[in-house]
């Protein structure tokens, strides 16, 4: 046995958004026995296989065409305006569960959009949260995932910048300064959810507790891509896993002290687990 002592980080797991749509898909799995849900309810192999089980049924929007006279989750990503107009057409209840700040992030861009502003939208390329931001704008709005993606000479002069909520603070300030530092006119809209950035500062600080980190994210979460190099960058001996069994004993020696956190879309049952196994060694 290693004696390792194993900490997990109570500020880990579920965003209230994420926690939100799977009370909403729980309360109606227990009374129905399934729910359909368009696209993975959170980017977590493990809690989606999880809720697969209990009877959820993920679609794609695609499939989402042949559904009629039925119950369908709207994740917490949010959804563009197409996708209403076809639950309508289609007599689709829709449970939304879309997380308020995405909610008034889509209100923000689509009164941009009304007032023909040319809009920038810092996000990555085809995430759920990103198509249903573009749907407010017909798909007019420029994502770009890196600024080095954009022709600075050729933007307008004058443009309004957006963020997707899950990116980096630091990033989206240094996209803003490069952007003014050009002489381009900015009308800056700052929309990460603080409940994610915030999360920067306090995994640094957990990071640095402790001898080695194992960091629990499904693959693919931008938010625990982005939160991984945070506790990387603070504390090289950081390992990236999605479930237990992809723990590797050779990473800890003696008396280590482990810290175990995630993103806002790990949930906590899913760190116990990591922490049972790492306490096994």
């Amino acid at each position: 046995m290693l004696n390792l002592k194993v900490h997990i980080d109570q500020h880990s797991g579920f965003c209230f958004g994420v926690v939100y749509a799977i009370e909403m898909a729980e309360e109606i799995l227990d009374k129905q026995g399934y729910l359909y849900c368009l696209g993975d309810i959170v980017h977590n192999d493990e809690e989606v296989n999880r809720l697969t089980q209990k009877g959820l049924k993920i679609i794609d929007h695609a499939q989402l065409q042949m559904i009629h006279d039925e119950k369908v989750l709207i994740r917490a990503h949010g959804e563009p305006p197409s996708t209403y107009e076809l639950a309508i057409k289609n007599n689709l209840t829709l449970i939304d569960a879309s997380c308020p700040v995405v909610l008034k992030l889509q209100n923000r861009i689509k009164n941009s959009f009304d007032k023909d502003e040319q809009i920038y939208i810092y996000g990555k390329h085809g995430h759920a949260e990103v198509v249903g931001l573009l749907g407010q704008t017909n798909n007019k709005a420029v994502v770009f995932q890196d600024i080095s993606e954009l022709d600075i000479p050729s933007l307008p002069k004058n443009l309004t910048l957006y963020s997707q909520t899950t990116k980096s603070t630091d990033k989206f300030y240094e996209i803003n300064k490069i952007l003014q530092e050009n002489g381009i006119s900015v009308n800056t809209n700052d929309t990460i959810c603080r409940q994610v950035s915030n999360r920067d500062k306090e995994l640094r600080e957990f990071a640095d507790k402790f001898d080695k980190i194992v960091f629990v994210s499904g693959t693919k979460s931008s938010n625990g891509k982005v939160l991984y190099n945070v506790c990387k960058d603070k504390n090289p001996n950081t390992y990236f896993v999605s479930n237990p069994e992809q723990v590797d004993p050779s990473w800890f020696s003696n008396n280590d002290t482990v810290g175990i956190c995630g993103a806002t879309s790990t949930p906590m049952w899913l760190m116990e687990e990591v922490k049972a196994k790492i306490e096994s060694f």
